[in-house]
């Protein structure tokens, strides 16, 4: 790709459109863009976001009508599958040298199952963690906890006192699915059970995996009073105004907990183990992606922006920011606690439904998120749960048919 030209005096600007869902980091964007316009004078660029519910929906109703935006925010997995195609969007193999330094368990989450191509450079890596608010803890006399037995024992303390030990309610199916994905890699075994099952050779009536969803249950007392009707907004407030002790949740919750109490004091900790000195499962994912729409009117200036998003520079300023993990090699985390958390994802497993079984309809997040509302609700076991998942994803994954 030719370098892009330096603005010949009276000519005209020509201005690129960025589409995102990602509303609440509108201001590292914008600040990013600025530094790309100023580096490619002439060069204007539009951040615009759509709601997250809806954005796959508008992103896919403007490629098809050939209006895409210049350069894409894409999600990753499954869920780029439908935009991974060489009309919609261009192949980056060859155009972003970058890519190849990227780890492949991130570069996987750009990938087209249909042809093997990566579509976009991933942004971030996300773990799921619990939070946990130091001061509850220490003046409840409880010592953050490392195995399942502490854990409960330490939920149990927290109820006793008066506290509400959770944060987490179950009105929203997806909140309980990161549930699952803190406390079951633990017991379901990790990435040798995720192997498995997505090879086929187990499936998800495991004893080990229903073992797993039990654990789940055994949360349910000290979740808030009236969890099932308790949102993912109303769980966020209740950990921020500090009314409970603990939040199950994804790493992108640190900024936005600190941004808005400034003496939250936030401690992080794995999911809990079975036995003391196992080492925890972290599940994590790429997050998503930064694609360029095959049908630019600009396709060198889209180009030279996609290849920004891949550099280091980028990568530094995302991770400073946006208190998040970038996916770009090589960067500094100064965040203590994304330093923790960084450190514990050398035993990272992948986030089960969303890396595994999003790829056709049902998805296994569709069906997990409905039984495990059904689990908090009394109205399934874990073993309907298995039958229910392993039946469900028959639909369209060969190897669970007739088990």
């Amino acid at each position: 790709v030719g370098a892009w030209p330096a603005s010949a005096p009276g000519q005209a600007r020509i201005t690129l459109t960025f589409w995102s869902w990602r509303g609440e980091d509108r201001v590292f964007y914008e600040g990013m863009i600025k530094k790309f316009e100023a580096q490619n004078p002439g060069a204007s660029i539009e951040f615009q976001t759509y709601k997250p519910t809806e954005y796959n929906t508008v992103l896919s109703a403007a490629m098809q009508a050939g209006r895409g935006p210049d350069i894409v925010h894409l999600r990753a997995y499954g869920a780029l599958q439908p935009f991974a195609r060489p009309e919609f969007l261009v192949p980056l193999d060859d155009k972003v040298p970058e890519l190849k330094t990227f780890a492949h368990q991130w570069i996987d989450g750009a990938r087209s199952r249909a042809d093997g191509k990566v579509y976009g450079v991933p942004f971030a890596v996300q773990a799921l963690v619990i939070f946990y608010n130091k001061k509850i803890l220490r003046s409840a006399g409880v010592t953050p906890p490392r195995t399942w037995e502490q854990f409960i024992a330490a939920l149990k303390a927290l109820k006793d006192r008066g506290v509400t030990p959770l944060a987490n309610g179950g009105k929203e199916g997806w909140t309980l699915e990161v549930a699952m994905g803190v406390l079951g890699p633990n017991f379901y075994g990790g990435s040798n059970f995720y192997e498995a099952v997505t090879r086929g050779q187990t499936t998800f009536k495991n004893p080990q995996f229903t073992a797993a969803l039990g654990k789940v249950e055994e949360i349910r007392p000290y979740m808030p009073r009236g969890f099932m009707g308790v949102a993912y907004t109303d769980m966020q407030q209740l950990f921020i105004n500090e009314q409970a002790a603990m939040f199950i949740g994804g790493i992108w919750e640190l900024g936005y907990f600190k941004s808005q109490n400034a003496s939250l004091e936030i401690g992080v900790m794995p999911g809990p183990v079975a036995r003391a000195g196992d080492t925890p499962w972290i599940s994590s994912y790429d997050d998503g992606n930064y694609g360029m729409y095959a049908r630019s009117a600009n396709p060198a200036l889209a180009l030279k922006f996609i290849q920004f998003t891949a550099t280091r520079e980028w990568g530094q300023a995302f991770t400073d920011q946006l208190r998040q993990i970038s996916a770009v090699p090589g960067v500094v985390v100064g965040d203590p606690t994304l330093q923790e958390v960084q450190a514990w994802m050398r035993h990272a497993t992948p986030y089960l439904m969303l890396v595994g079984f999003r790829w056709k309809t049902p998805t296994g997040s569709e069906l997990i998120q409905n039984d495990l509302q059904g689990l908090l609700a009394g109205r399934m076991t874990p073993q309907e749960i298995g039958d229910d998942l392993t039946r469900g994803l028959a639909a369209w994954f060969e190897p669970f048919r007739g088990r």
